[in-house]
């Protein structure tokens, strides 16, 4: 389980568009990597326009902001048209980026249990480690609880 203080797993992923995003890229930055369900779905709504609404903010204060579901380049294009989203959607169909950062596995909705990614946020400072995990998400708040813990 990673956890603060880790240095936070190097991977290359897909975005919306097709190209290629390399974490080891965006050192120097600090980066939001969070990790969602489905798109297109009303939690995972919540949260991505919570980041969308802080858009500003975050790029005011040098914050990259990266979303990761299972969802192919295509479901991420129409997410994005859909809610105006001006953020990185990365694709992790194989889920190995989830797997990299532990949030792929067995969850539960309901009466259902199925495979795939739990929400979860990590921190990522400047020099590639873990500031902080965020284990429990509120969608409709999220964005500004991310921003309080990169100012603290």
């Amino acid at each position: 389980m990673l956890q603060a203080g880790d240095t936070a797993p190097d991977f290359t992923a897909r975005d919306g568009q097709g190209n290629e995003v390399r974490l080891a890229d965006l050192r120097g930055q600090n980066v939001v990597l969070y990790f969602y369900p489905k798109d297109d779905t009303p939690g995972c709504t919540k949260e991505a326009c919570s980041f969308r609404d802080a858009n500003s903010i975050y790029q005011q204060e040098g914050i990259k902001v990266l979303g990761v579901s299972l969802d192919d380049e295509a479901s991420h294009q129409a997410f994005a048209a859909k809610f105006n989203l001006p953020f990185t959607l990365l694709a992790d169909t194989d889920h190995k980026v989830a797997d990299a950062y532990g949030v792929y596995g067995e969850q539960r909705w309901g009466d259902k249990t199925y495979m795939g990614v739990a929400r979860k946020t990590f921190l990522i400072d400047k020099e590639g480690k873990i500031k902080k995990v965020f284990d429990k998400v509120n969608v409709e708040q999220h964005a500004d609880e991310v921003l309080d813990a990169f100012r603290s």
